[in-house]
């Protein structure tokens, strides 16, 4: 069941980001589809998010998603054949700004480090490969 699940999940991912898209294209141009995690008896899926932007913009989009859930699952029901079109939830997907934080984190410390060692002269580098 685990393969099937994954690929269901995949095509979950892939119909809805579509049906957002084509469907609902100025309410939805900030909002990514990041993953659907379908439950293994497929009757419900977690649909993560990421929207670029801010706090507000994540909240405007949140409430955007929650009232188009009901039409986006029927819609999905039409586009792929399951014998259950699984329950949406969706859930602001913040790894995107936990990576963000972190490569600005590095960023920093690599601004603040030397780009070059003063006690290397260089000659224990090798020039041609």
């Amino acid at each position: 069941m685990g393969q099937r699940k994954i690929r269901v999940g995949e095509l979950v991912k892939r119909e809805l980001s579509e049906l957002l898209h084509s469907r609902w294209r100025s309410e939805s141009v900030a909002i990514t589809i990041t993953e659907a995690d379908v439950a293994p008896d497929l009757r419900s899926a977690r649909i993560y998010y990421a929207v670029l932007g801010n706090a507000d913009a994540a909240a405007v989009a949140g409430k955007f998603l929650a009232s188009i859930r009901r039409e986006l699952r029927f819609l999905l029901g039409q586009t792929i054949i399951l014998k259950y079109t699984p329950e949406l939830r969706f859930i602001l997907d913040s790894s995107a700004d936990r990576a963000m934080k972190i490569m600005s984190a590095l960023d920093a410390l690599d601004a603040e480090s030397p780009l070059e060692d003063p006690d290397c002269d260089g000659s224990q580098h090798e020039d041609n490969p």
